[in-house]
């Protein structure tokens, strides 16, 4: 990666993130921020990732290689105009936008699709700001560059170099495109999850009978409706028409399903159930989204004194640490009844491993 001085307008999750990933990679590296959150910037200064903290989209800005928009959706297209007078020759603006549309119509808007490339880390986590950002939030995502009408091979490809250098999958997209996809497969389900999360509340008795057997399949298909309200609100005004557009598929299907259930069509719904599988089992479980990865597993233990302490004995022998460990009190998939979650991938593996040489049988997620 070329770049020499790099800011960031905005730093909160993916913008610290960003910016931790590229001082780990390239100590070297001179970074400036701005963001209305003093606090988050002095910190950052402090833990050594930002040199320079600005008051202002200013003037210095005329030293970077690099601008970073990583602001709200609704806010990043404002800087735009901006940050123009300040770009010295070769510089070029990004950003970390969920949506694509406005903010390069914007661009179209302003005549800068020379100097502007877009960009969509698909990593994040429910936790928002500079505190929960990490040096590695990115690594085996994918990095969505959508450029702009006349973004040049070598300005790509210096953005799919900083995607490379945070370990992330750089993806190439035309915006247009981009929307229609993560309005499928990203923005549909938060709205999914929310509007079933709020179908059980108003659907529950007085003794909350629901709420207390909820487990199993149900949290885990809701658990993105715990992601923050406003963020995706921002989102889903930002990214209307392709919402919209899935939305009214979407319910259509559902109005079949509905149809084929009140006729007892089996074989349709033998296909909808069998399609749908082979479909999922064909996703690969290994890309990061808009959540943390669960690193968990269940396992089949008996229910006695001493059980749960020699399982994690078995482990912190091998230096296995444990993030979380609880009870499956719904286990209608067939899962084992102690559900135990890993700070990563490597202690998951490792600890599947330790349990397996002990006979234990184990349940995948």
């Amino acid at each position: 990666m070329s770049e020499q001085t790099i800011a960031f307008i905005g730093l909160g999750l993916i913008g610290g993130s960003i910016a931790r990933g590229l001082k780990r990679a390239r100590p070297d590296i001179s970074i400036m921020a701005y963001t209305r959150s003093r606090a988050g910037l002095e910190q950052a200064k402090k833990d050594g990732i930002v040199d320079i903290i600005l008051d202002k989209a200013g003037q210095e800005l005329a030293a970077c290689d690099m601008v970073f928009l990583c602001t709200p959706v609704e806010y990043n297209a404002g800087y735009l105009k901006s940050i123009r007078p300040y770009l010295k020759p070769g510089a070029i603006i990004t950003d970390v936008g969920s949506t694509k549309t406005n903010i390069h119509e914007e661009v179209l808007r302003l005549g800068m699709e020379d100097v502007f490339v877009g960009g969509h880390p698909m990593a994040g986590s429910e936790k928002t700001g500079y505190e929960h950002s990490t040096d590695h939030l990115l690594e085996n995502a994918y990095y969505i560059i959508t450029p702009a009408e006349k973004s040049s091979d070598e300005q790509i490809e210096r953005v799919k170099n900083v995607a490379n250098l945070l370990g992330a999958i750089p993806m190439v997209l035309d915006y247009r495109e981009h929307d229609q996809a993560v309005a499928a497969v990203s923005h549909l389900p938060h709205l999914i999850a929310s509007s079933l999360v709020n179908l059980v509340k108003d659907s529950d008795d007085s003794s909350e009978t629901m709420k207390r057997i909820a487990a199993g399949g149900f949290k885990d298909i809701t658990r993105i409706a715990s992601s923050s309200p406003e963020m995706w609100e921002q989102i889903c005004m930002a990214n209307c028409g392709p919402i919209c557009d899935i939305l009214e598929r979407y319910i259509a299907s559902l109005s079949q399903v509905l149809q084929e259930i009140r006729s007892k069509q089996e074989d349709s719904i033998y296909r909808l159930l069998e399609e749908s599988r082979a479909y999922r089992n064909s996703i690969s479980d290994r890309a990061k989204g808009a959540l943390e990865p669960d690193y968990s597993f269940s396992v089949d233990i008996v229910d006695e004194a001493g059980a749960i302490s020699t399982l994690s004995v078995i482990l912190a022998a091998k230096g296995i640490n444990i993030k979380n460990i609880g009870i499956n009190n719904n286990r209608e998939r067939g899962e084992g009844a102690l559900r135990i979650t890993f700070y990563d991938e490597a202690s998951l593996e490792a600890a599947w491993a330790q349990l397996t040489k002990y006979h234990y049988e184990l349940f995948r997620q």
